[in-house]
């Protein structure tokens, strides 16, 4: 009997989190050294550029990584158009990006970096076109991905350490060492899968390429709107208050990014299997069990990196004048509960090709935030805490869009008093971080609360191992 789909799914997690934990785990132990050598303004700084990075790699390409992953997954389309195409929509996006350089350098924050900007656009997309086509379509191509990610992170902490720690080349080092990452992967990826005899520059399917971008087009607003989300509390701290106070703002996100990791992985998993799942008559139960699953984990993780924010991981991981990020972190783990949710909500839009639902509900979601940040971020008695406060209030808004959205093409059972009861007990032990003075009896009501979280979350994780090891097909019955 072959795999079923939640061992298939569970198969490819283990994979990814192997290769792309073990090398984020490595970034997070680089943090102090980060830290000491970049300063509250400089950690600032290398955040917004590397975020808004990210963003314009979605722009520039018109998100077709997204396109490469659903149409390399379908066996039938032809492998190396599907890779061509994604190179060339790279390469002309590149080419149309460089007439906009100078704009990038009218942006205060920007000023100075914008041609190293650029080259990390370029190398950053063609090396995601590229580990996302092997991953879909080479034998072992998961495992490949992983290997990648391990070698990807090695390469950048090596050049940082250079770069930072002997040539004391501040933000530009680290920009530097990130592309030169990109470009390792890049020969690594060619090295082992001979990736280079896939791309075929100028026989290129039209019909293919235009149902490519018909279905990533649609994405790449999503992701500007995504991006709102996520950056524009950053460019507003700074702005508002100063470099330093942003500086301390990026590090306290450093560790709800923890949880946007783990289930960033499972994402990855989840995304390659919702697609080839699709047609399945069992879909709407396996959704719902999947989802049940993703919250597990959310809970699960949010309460363990809660327990030791105080005790183990800001004295860890920071420098001293890092130290009060750990009020904001509580707000901003919750804010990534609900952006995990909205995220795996959007694969039933990926599913049934209705991206442009998920670009309207983010486009509500990064206005919201933007208006929020506006008004809290000023507000003397929140500042940094105000951006938290509007970034979870825009997750929420987009969670309860697309919550009710989503229902047109895919009914799933959601358990809300499960759902409810962890919500409550993470707040107690938000509130305990927040609002009360750190010692024995901060660290014993946390961990109580985290006890009562992990039994409430037990049953759903044997159910889980259950379904993967073939034992228990039907619906679990939460209590």
């Amino acid at each position: 009997m072959g795999k079923n789909k939640y061992q298939a799914l569970a198969g490819n997690m283990l994979i990814l989190t192997i290769g792309q934990f073990s090398s984020k785990l490595l970034v997070y132990v680089m943090l102090n050294f980060y830290t000491s050598k970049l300063g509250q303004a400089g950690f600032g700084t290398m955040n917004i550029i590397v975020s808004t990075a990210g963003l314009l790699i979605s722009v520039v390409t018109l998100s077709i990584a997204d396109g490469v992953l659903r149409f390399a997954l379908e066996k039938n389309n032809d492998g190396k158009m599907v890779y061509s195409i994604g190179v060339n929509v790279c390469i002309v996006g590149c080419l149309i990006f460089a007439v906009f350089i100078p704009v990038l350098g009218m942006v205060p924050m920007l000023e100075g970096y914008e041609w190293l900007m650029y080259i990390y656009v370029c190398m950053g997309a063609v090396k995601e076109v590229s580990g996302i086509y092997v991953r879909c379509r080479y034998q072992n191509g998961v495992k490949l991905y992983a290997v990648d990610g391990i070698l990807t992170t090695v390469s950048t902490v090596l050049f940082n350490l250079l770069f930072l720690g002997v040539f004391n080349m501040g933000v530009v080092g680290y920009v530097l060492a990130v592309i030169i990452g990109d470009i390792s992967s890049l020969i690594f990826l060619n090295a082992v899968t001979k990736l280079y005899k896939q791309y075929h520059p100028f026989r290129n399917d039209k019909l293919l390429r235009r149902a490519m971008l018909r279905y990533s087009i649609p994405l790449m607003p999503t992701m500007i709107m995504w991006a709102i989300i996520n950056n524009s509390d950053m460019y507003m701290v700074e702005g508002f208050i100063s470099a330093e106070a942003n500086g301390i703002y990026t590090f306290a996100y450093k560790f709800p990014n923890l949880v946007t990791i783990v289930v960033g992985i499972f994402a990855q998993a989840w995304r390659m299997t919702a697609i080839t799942e699709r047609n399945s008559r069992t879909t709407s139960i396996f959704y719902s069990n999947t989802l049940s699953m993703q919250q597990t984990m959310m809970f699960l993780t949010c309460g363990g990196i809660m327990l030791i924010l105080r005790p183990i991981i800001i004295p860890f991981f920071g420098d001293e004048s890092f130290s009060s990020a750990y009020f904001y972190v509580p707000t901003l783990l919750f804010a990534t509960i609900f952006q995990a949710m909205d995220n795996f909500l959007s694969s039933i839009y990926e599913a049934a090709r209705k991206t442009s639902h998920a670009m309207i509900s983010s486009l509500i979601g990064a206005v919201a935030n933007i208006l929020l940040n506006l008004i809290l971020i000023r507000i003397p008695a929140l500042g940094i805490e105000g951006a938290a406060i509007a970034t979870l209030a825009s997750y929420v808004i987009v969670f309860i869009y697309r919550i009710i959205d989503t229902k047109k093409y895919l009914y799933m059972t959601i358990y809300w008093p499960k759902i409810i009861v962890n919500l409550l007990l993470l707040l107690s032990m938000a509130f305990s971080i927040m609002f009360t003075n750190y010692g024995t009896v901060q660290n014993v009501m946390n961990a109580v609360f985290f006890i009562a979280i992990a039994a409430l979350n037990f049953k759903s994780c044997v159910q889980a191992v259950e379904a993967v090891l073939n034992k228990h097909r039907g619906k679990p019955k939460e209590e």
